[in-house]
């Protein structure tokens, strides 16, 4: 499994799987391809939304977000 932390405050946000990492690398940008960080608001995740991406991942990712205006993500593997 692969853990999505709040970049910022080192707050888990949840666990997600492989496919649902492979959907943020292949839908979000990468500065690096060892980049591990992504900037989400909600236009980011109406994209992803738009683009199919789970929508369990969607959810999270908005509790995530809550009143921010953006917020960065980052994962690492467990």
């Amino acid at each position: 499994m692969i853990k999505l932390y709040n970049e910022d405050s080192n707050e888990l946000i949840g666990e997600i799987s492989q496919a649902q990492l492979n959907t943020l690398i292949d839908l979000l940008v990468e500065e690096t391809q060892e980049d591990q960080d992504y900037y989400i608001n909600e236009v980011t995740l109406d994209m992803l939304a738009a683009r199919g991406a789970d929508k369990s991942l969607i959810d999270m990712l908005r509790q995530a977000l809550g009143d921010e205006e953006g917020i960065e993500i980052l994962w690492k593997e467990a």
